[in-house]
């Protein structure tokens, strides 16, 4: 499927691409903007740029899908089976909610400008249980998982009934939790989604594939405008999105042993930050170019890296995106 899959991927690229150039101009009009805390001066970016990024990737889907429904590209390609058309949809349809939901938290901004936050802490699981709707009603993925030690175990109606919205549930809002540095959301996510795209792909789980490449390729180009120094931010629409996607991939792919070694670093964010009832941001303050962390001990993962001030916000993002990039690897040998 290489050649239809990666035109696809290119006009999701491009439409994200332009998409966040004028995403960046109307927020910017409408005034949902928040200030940029690991800056000396805090300057106001426009938030939510995970609605640029899933224009791209919703046109990257559907030129797909167009192309192989009434274009003539040989038996070689990828085959959309109806069957298989319901799964495709469905898991799109569940990104789709989530990020959504995501854009509802970030739509709502403080009027310190200090952050957005427009939903309640209970109300995102909740909300999110909704968006992994679709996934259960078409029983997405193989009931059959394997477990260490253990081995084989099929959960039958519990799969879809039960693991698929905790699953989906804590996905969406895991990447959430490590975030606020310019760049890192994106950064990682290109790395994990990337790895598990290849992985779905080596393991003949094409559907999976084609999600996370197109999930890359707007990544990419939203990473032009979110590195350092930032001209938007993702907030929670991309966050959102990014577990979605994550959870989505490790369903249709029958992988969810690879997609959890990915999120170590979320699950050791998790815990860290419910030291501190989750009331712990991970961005910290600028000194002559230098983050250092607001609190005396470790409450995310960005704290360690700020803890003696040594390191700037770019450095740290980059820190993340090596430690995420081997925890990538390690699905391939174990």
């Amino acid at each position: 499927m290489s050649l239809l899959a990666f035109s696809s991927a290119l006009v999701a690229f491009f439409v994200t691409y332009f998409a966040i150039s004028w995403l960046i101009r109307f927020l910017n009009r409408i005034d949902m903007v928040v200030k940029d805390q690991n800056k000396e001066n805090k300057p106001l970016i426009p938030i939510s740029g995970g609605l640029g990024v899933f224009a791209g990737f919703f046109s990257g889907i559907m030129v797909f899908i167009f192309l192989r429904t009434f274009a003539d590209v040989g038996n070689y390609y990828l085959t959309l089976h109806s069957e298989q058309l319901v799964l495709v949809f469905a898991g799109f349809i569940s990104i789709l909610l989530v990020t959504l939901i995501g854009f509802l938290d970030d739509v709502l901004v403080h009027k310190s400008k200090e952050s957005s936050g427009g939903l309640k802490q209970w109300q995102k699981p909740l909300l999110t249980l909704g968006a992994a709707i679709p996934l259960i009603v078409v029983n997405a993925g193989n009931s059959t998982m394997y477990l260490p030690f253990i081995g084989d175990i099929n959960f039958g109606i519990l799969f879809p009934l039960f693991l698929i919205p905790i699953g989906f549930i804590g996905a969406s809002n895991m990447v959430n939790m490590l975030a606020g540095l310019n760049g890192l959301e994106t950064g990682m996510g290109i790395i994990y989604l990337s790895s598990l795209g290849l992985y779905s792909y080596v393991h003949n789980e094409l559907f999976a594939t084609l999600i996370a490449l197109m999930a890359v390729a707007s990544l990419c180009a939203f990473w032009i405008y979110n590195k350092f120094p930032a001209k938007i931010f993702p907030g929670d629409s991309l966050t959102y999105f990014l577990g979605g996607t994550l959870a989505t991939i490790a369903i249709l792919g029958n992988m969810e042993r690879a997609a959890l070694i990915v999120s170590i670093p979320f699950f050791a964010e998790f815990f860290l930050k419910m030291r501190r009832g989750f009331d712990a941001d991970s961005f910290g303050v600028n000194v002559n170019g230098k983050l250092h962390s607001k609190y005396e001990k470790i409450y995310s993962l960005t704290h360690l890296f700020m803890k003696n001030g040594n390191y700037t916000e770019k450095q740290i993002v980059w820190f993340f995106i090596g430690i995420e990039l081997l925890f990538s690897l390690i699905i391939w040998v174990i």
